[in-house]
């Protein structure tokens, strides 16, 4: 037996004793089948009629079917049928399909009146395919193909034709576009050995809660460990992955710290998050050590620092030296036990002779030329800025909570920085003592820091490119810093949108001596949200430095008691204390803090911080500040937000996100959903600046002295309330509002100039009037006699046009009333925004408004990328910011500076200028890897060049080389007089793998006013200084007991300084040194050796 399926087309057929053949034509295919019947066969197929002649068996009120070789009897209709006869063969109950269109089989009896329905609706005869009859069954199997489905939810039921009773049904679902994102961890606890690996999944859902087989790209990011494997996008930000029917899956490497860790994957606007937990591992217990005897003249001591080997004080003396290094790793019980001392050196201390906080110096030995022939790595697992680390961790026995740990070393501040902690919030960097322990749901933390010297916090306002941007202190302790870019609305200083955390060799190198910052992308000075709102970037840097005071110190405390710690629905009260002692300077802090979910998508956060500082120019200052927000979704009808935040003009805390001392904002919003186009919403703002803002920093005293909090200004005192309601409404394609708006300002300190009381009603039509063209109009209309000079009464007509995936062009015309400042009746707006990408290699993004002619700001730009060959890549890029944006705020004056430091970033502008990159890479091949980078900013303030260039690989077996070149100059604003600095740097090393027994490295650096600072052009004059370094060393061993080690170094070094003639011009130095070092060793054995070795140091100038 067979079948045939067709949709609703003709047929002729052909029925012979023996031989049936019958063929099936249609637009997109043909069925060819053949059935060979025989006079005991007990299953009938009957296709469906043919044209001339309809039968349907279900339905049939013939008297026979006649065909040559068959006749059977007509259904008798008249019994009834029950539902445990009929049977749904397909589809199988609760199904999921991809597509609206199904296969339904149904088997009932011959005598059935039956009728099959989707959702209510009866299906067509014509989609029958298919009727299949058992003689000796008495049962008929009837197939239907290509039965629609609507989206999400679907009833298919089989129906008494007679009275409507549904004698079968069964769900189908049908699967939708994704609306969410799941993410979860195969193992919710991994060991921290940095060796342990967990499986995270992922799936894309739709609105019916099933797999969406759509295929996308995902991007996970983790707040610690590592992910392995590929990339598929490794030039993108973050891991990304790909999904493939929905689904995708990744691998996440534990790191050496025991912690919880944060999981984000992101894709097309949706976000999952997730963790896991890095717990104690069981690592085997490991000790190693080395203790070292000498008994000699300290001049001598070839094995030690430069600094031994030539004592400042003169002193060759005979002396002895008894030195040791340990280090340990084992199990006490539950608890890790690590540690590691040296009694010679700090435990951070690089080959330079540099100590950073968690070892994070420029002075690696290992990063110019890779020590292992492999994919090895190293870790600091032992990090500590003096001679002692210690630790003892393990995983905590309540569930959720953080690691019971008690350390002396370097360590970080996170557990006082919790999302309810913006005034008693503390991240920071610091060496001491800490602990943390867990008893049940109280959280105990403690900490003291020694030695923190002084503590700085810098606001600086980009230019578009990558830098140098210069801090406002020079010799930063090295580790202690902490880079973010900040964004807050243009007019509202003080009102952070967003704030990232970048991290040092990833986003940015910095120069620790000079307390400069080069990033690794350039950093555009304004951006634009959803709501073509314009923002402003800040760079924010926090950072201790050199001071004069050697006897500093912080402690801190924090006790915190935990509710839930369920991801999603977190809620804790805590309270926290710090105090810093700076000599002269002292600050303390302390305050209480609280989160509580109500539920999985509302949470209030409360807030309360205290502090009081005496700092050595200021003194005795003191402020409170206050939080309180409740936001989230009550109910499928309403949601909302109330906030209330609240800062004395005395309140100071540098080591958070920024605020504005002195401002007091309050205020409650609500959407009500009342019908399913329909909303209602209300909003209420207050705001209140009351205290004196900054000055700006423009002169000489202030570069040499800019202390850490901002020198005062003028006298702010003003307020603004802001009362709307308003309806949405949907109608078709169209969308109409309506908001009533009442304006009451108010400033104290120019009482003629600003204060008003206005009412405005504000209509909003939005209506699509093609796929790509969409028309707006609004009138906001002064309903009182009084008016707000800023918001005078206005009239728009407008259209966007997308004329580009992602890319609007919006043309409009502004009318104005006799109000406002304004002195022309009307203006014509011309904006373009978005991103679209061509391809792959290709992007345009935009931000552009202009009034008239006049360019008011925003900034365009376009990204192109495309291969040149396999593994060659160009990119070009370019970006316009418009009009500097300078002038009054709420907050005070804004000016152009190049930094603000404290919380003063509230006076720092935005100045206008143009931005072109250039680059080229090879990535190719895995032995050789180069890349060029072109920058240049030109600015009403003068112009920046940045040129990067490197290369890095094996030229032969053999030889590798390294490569790198960078020039730039101050990006800050106002600092334009000081020189280019570049760097050359040129490395050749040396190895046969096929006979190691010689290895050899070349080193050639040409510096150009590497020490280069912003007060050299201040006093009056420049100074250019130019430095080349040449050195070459190897290392013979012809076997394994004789081994010969020659190096030989030469620095030239030239200072120049510009004088006028009247004081003798200019002035020129010259110095040169040289060093020459020889050792050879021989090997009596695997124990002892014998070594000689001389050294020799000269010097001109």
């Amino acid at each position: 037996m067979s079948s045939t399926r067709h949709s609703n087309v003709y047929r002729w057929s052909i029925l012979a004793s023996s031989i049936a053949i019958s063929a099936i034509s249609s637009n997109s295919w043909v069925y060819a089948v053949q059935d060979i019947p025989t006079a005991a066969s007990q299953n009938t197929v009957i296709e469906v009629p043919p044209v001339i002649r309809p039968v349907r068996p279900q339905f049939s009120t013939s008297s026979a079917i006649q065909t040559e070789d068959i006749a059977r009897p007509s259904p008798d209709l008249t019994q009834a049928v029950t539902s445990d006869q009929v049977e749904i063969v397909n589809p199988a109950a609760d199904s999921i399909v991809d597509i609206p269109a199904i296969t339904v089989i149904v088997r009932f009896p011959t005598t059935a009146d039956i009728q099959l329905q989707v959702n209510g609706e009866a299906v067509a005869n014509d989609l029958i395919g298919r009727t299949e009859s058992n003689a000796t069954t008495g049962l008929i199997t009837q197939t239907w193909y290509g039965v629609s489905l609507a989206k999400g939810s679907n009833i298919v039921s089989i129906v008494r034709s007679s009275d409507g009773i549904i004698l079968q049904s069964t769900v189908v679902e049908v699967r939708g576009a994704p609306v969410e994102m799941t993410l979860r961890s195969r193992n919710s606890q991994i060991p921290a050995d940095g060796r342990s690996t967990t499986t995270l999944q992922g799936r894309l859902i739709d609105n019916q809660g099933n797999v969406s087989n759509w295929d996308a790209i995902v991007t996970l990011e983790s707040t610690d460990g590592e992910f392995v494997g590929v990339d598929y996008a490794p030039d993108q930000p973050g891991f990304q992955v790909e999904v493939q029917n929905g689904r995708f899956t990744a691998e996440l490497q534990s790191s050496l710290e025991s912690h919880v860790v944060q999981l984000q994957a992101t894709t097309n606007g949706l976000e999952a998050f997730n963790q896991v937990q890095f717990i104690t591992p069981k690592r085997p217990s490991i000790a190693t050590g080395i203790v070292d005897l000498r008994w000699g003249a300290r001049g001598t001591n070839f094995h030690s620092s430069l600094r031994d080997f030539l004592p400042p004080d003169g002193d060759n003396g005979d002396r002895l030296d008894l030195d040791a290094s340990l280090f340990t790793m084992g199990r006490v019980g539950e608890w890790l036990l690590t540690g590691a001392f040296n009694s010679d050196r700090p435990l951070n201390e690089d080959c330079r002779g540099e100590t950073a906080l968690f070892r994070q110096s420029s002075g690696s030995c290992n990063n110019l030329y890779p020590v292992y022939g492999d994919d090895s790595t190293m870790d600091v697992t032992t990090p500590s800025t003096d001679r002692l680390f210690l630790r003892l961790e393990r995983t905590s026995p309540v569930e959720g909570a953080t690691a019971d740990y008690a350390m002396w070393g370097d360590f970080n501040t996170e557990e006082f920085s919790n999302p309810s902690q913006l005034f008693t919030s503390t991240s920071r960097q610091l060496h001491g003592f800490k602990f943390n322990y867990n008893l049940g749901a109280l959280a105990i933390t403690g900490l003291y820091g020694d030695n923190v010297e002084g503590f700085q916090r810098d606001t600086i306002a980009p230019d578009g490119t990558s830098g140098l941007y210069f801090l406002s202190r020079r010799l930063v302790i090295p580790g202690s810093e902490q880079v973010y870019i900040e964004t807050e609305e243009v007019d509202r200083p003080g009102t952070v949108i967003s704030r990232e955390r970048l991290f040092r060799n990833t986003d940015y190198d910095i120069d620790y001596d000079r307390g400069t910052l080069l990033f690794e992308d350039p950093v555009l000075q304004t951006s634009v949200d959803n709501f073509a709102e314009v923002l402003v970037n800040r760079i924010v840097v926090t950072y201790q430095y050199e001071g004069e005071e050697t006897d500093t110190n912080i402690l801190a405390g924090r006790l915190q008691y935990n509710f839930n710690r369920d991801l999603g629905t977190e809620s804790w009260l805590g309270t926290s204390y710090l105090r810093e002692d700076q000599g002269n300077r002292n600050f303390e802090l302390y305050g209480v803090d609280a989160q509580i979910s109500l539920g999985e998508s509302s949470r209030l956060i409360a807030e309360y911080a205290h502090s009081e500082s005496d700092f050595d120019l200021s003194g005795p200052i003191s402020g409170s500040a206050y939080r309180v927000e409740l936001d989230g979704n009550f109910g499928e009808w309403l949601n909302g937000r109330a906030y209330w935040r609240s800062t004395d003009a005395g309140f100071s805390n540098a080591a958070t996100s920024s605020f504005v001392p002195g401002q007091t904002r309050y205020g409650a919003q609500a959407n009500v959903k009342v019908g399913p186009d329909t909303t209602l919403r209300a909003q209420f703002d207050h705001e209140d600046n009351k205290g004196i803002a900054p000055r700006p920093i423009v002169n000489l005293e202030d570069l040499l002295t800019p202390g850490s909090t901002p020198v005062p200004g003028s006298l702010v005192d003003n307020s603004l309330t802001t009362y709307s309601v308003g309806l949405a409404q949907r109608l078709g394609d169209s969308n109409l509002e309506f908001d009533w708006i009442h304006r009451d300002r108010t400033d104290r300190t120019q009482p003629g100039v600003f204060n008003s009381s206005s009412d405005q009603l504000r209509t909003r039509l939005t209506t699509q009037l093609t796929n790509t063209l969409t028309l707006r109009a609004q009138n906001e209309l002064n309903l009182s006699s009084d008016s707000d000079p800023l918001y005078p009464s206005r009239t728009f007509l407008g259209l966007d046009w997308e004329f580009l995936p992602g890319m609007n062009l919006g043309l409009g015309q502004i009318f104005y009333g006799e109000e406002g400042f304004s002195d022309r009746d009307s203006y014509t707006i011309i904006n373009l925004s978005g991103e679209h990408a061509f391809n792959n290699n290709t992007k345009v993004r935009g931000r552009f408004s202009s009034i008239d002619g006049q360019q008011l700001g925003g900034a365009i730009g376009v990204e192109h990328g495309f291969n040149l060959a396999p593994g060659l890549r160009l990119d070009l890029g370019y970006e316009r910011t418009f009009n500097s944006i300078f002038g009054g705020t709420a907050a005070g004056t804004q000016f152009s500076q190049p930094f603000a430091v404290g919380t003063g970033g509230s006076s720092l502008g935005t100045v206008n200028g143009s931005t072109y990159t250039v680059g080229l890479s090879y990535t190719d091949n895995p032995d050789l890897q180069a890349s060029a980078r072109f920058e240049h900013r030109n600015s009403s303030q003068g112009s920046n060049t940045l040129v990067n260039a490197s290369v890095v690989g094996r030229l032969t077996p053999a030889i590798s080389a390294l490569f790198n070149y960078q020039l730039n100059r101050a990006a800050n604003q106002r600092i334009s007089n000081i020189g280019t600095t570049s760097n050359l740097k040129l490395g050749l090393a040396y190895r046969d793998p096929n006979d190691d027994r010689l290895n050899a490295l070349l080193r050639y650096e040409h510096r150009i006013n590497p020490g280069t600072l912003p007060t050299n052009a201040l006093f009056g004059r420049s100074i250019d200084t130019s430095e080349h370094l040449f050195s070459a060393e190897a290392l013979y061993a012809p076997n394994w007991q004789w081994e010969f080690y020659g190096k030989y170094a030469f620095r030239h070094s030239q200072t120049k300084i510009n004088l006028s003639a009247d004081v003798g011009g200019d002035f020129k130095s010259n110095n040169s040194l040289h060093l020459a070092q020889l050792r050879a060793i021989y090997r009596f054995d695997y124990r002892w050796d014998i070594s000689a070795e001389a050294r020799w140091f000269g010097g001109l100038g």
